[in-house]
């Protein structure tokens, strides 16, 4: 099973689109404990959105589209923020 997520910066209301095979629960405090660079910068987050798969190569055309001019637009009319 495969997960794309959304979280939400609580510091600064940036999103983090992101696709994983844990569970978004255990990604999500990945991120909040500073993983990678640009999370240790705009943690700490919250989960506005996810979508469950169960093939990978769907998970990640999801994501990119998520990811794309279209996509934001879609999350802005469709998520709430």
């Amino acid at each position: 099973m495969f997960t794309v997520y959304i979280l939400r910066s609580l510091k600064n209301k940036k999103r983090y689109i992101g696709y994983t095979s844990k569970d978004s629960f255990i990604r999500l405090n990945e991120h909040s404990r500073g993983c990678n660079k640009w999370a240790r910068k705009n943690k700490p987050f919250v989960i506005i959105y996810s979508e469950e798969f169960t093939d990978k190569k769907e998970a990640i055309k999801r994501e990119n589209f998520l990811k794309s001019g279209q996509g934001r637009k879609w999350l802005d009319e469709n998520v709430e923020n």
